[in-house]
Parts: structure tokens; sequence; C-alpha cells
């Protein structure tokens, strides 16, 4: 059997701003869907476009409840998951971008091992 991962995810327009909770099973190509104003609706409208927060699952049903946990939550509540691992609202797509496209030559060392390690907070 095959292994999926699931993310829900939070993007924010600023620091503070106004906040987006969804779910996908590929968190990069959603959040640069929502980055380039692909997707019609909230994120869009409200210019909704740095991921802030997200995790993964293994199960979809998981995922989804979790969202929907998410999205009953109060703004302080949400505020206060994104900065336990966020503190500076950094755009995490942009660093998972970064790690994704450095090279993996043949032979010589990996830079993901010899820089620093590049996490989500």
């Amino acid at each position: 059997m095959r292994d999926h991962l699931y993310f829900v995810y939070i993007l924010a327009s600023r620091r503070n701003g106004t906040l987006y909770v969804g779910v996908t099973n590929d968190v990069m190509r959603r959040t640069y869907q929502h980055k380039n104003d692909l997707v019609e609706g909230f994120t869009k409208k409200y210019g909704v476009h740095i991921l802030v927060w997200f995790e993964m699952h293994g199960d979809i049903r998981d995922a989804i409840a979790r969202e929907k946990r998410l999205k009953r939550w109060n703004r302080a509540w949400k505020i206060k998951l994104i900065e336990e691992s966020n503190s500076g609202w950094n755009d995490l797509y942009g660093r998972m971008m970064g790690e994704a496209a450095l090279p993996d030559l043949p032979g010589s060392p990996s830079p993901r091992v010899a820089d620093a390690p590049l996490g989500r907070g």
C-alpha cells in the first residue's frame, strides 16, 4: 500500500492579518496556487498568501478532522499555534522551496548536511 501524506495548513495575509485554514495532499502545490491567485475565493479576495503553519497527517480523515477543529478555534488560539513554531510569521513556502532546490550531486556532501538544519520555526 502506498503511503500518503496530508497537510493541514494556515495562510496569512501578513503578521496578525487575515487567516485561512485548509487541507491538502500537496502543501507546496496548494500554496503555489494560493500565492498566484489560481484559487478563486477567500484567499484571492483577501490576499492571503503566506504559509505560516502546517502539520502532516498520514490519514485524510485525521487531517480533515483537524482542519475542521482549527476552523472552529478562535483567532487568539490560531495565532498562538502559529507563533509556537513560527514566531516571526516567516513564509514557510519560501523556506521549503529553498530546501527543495538544493542539489544533491553524486560524490559531494549534501548541502542539507553541511548547512545548519532547516526547520519550520
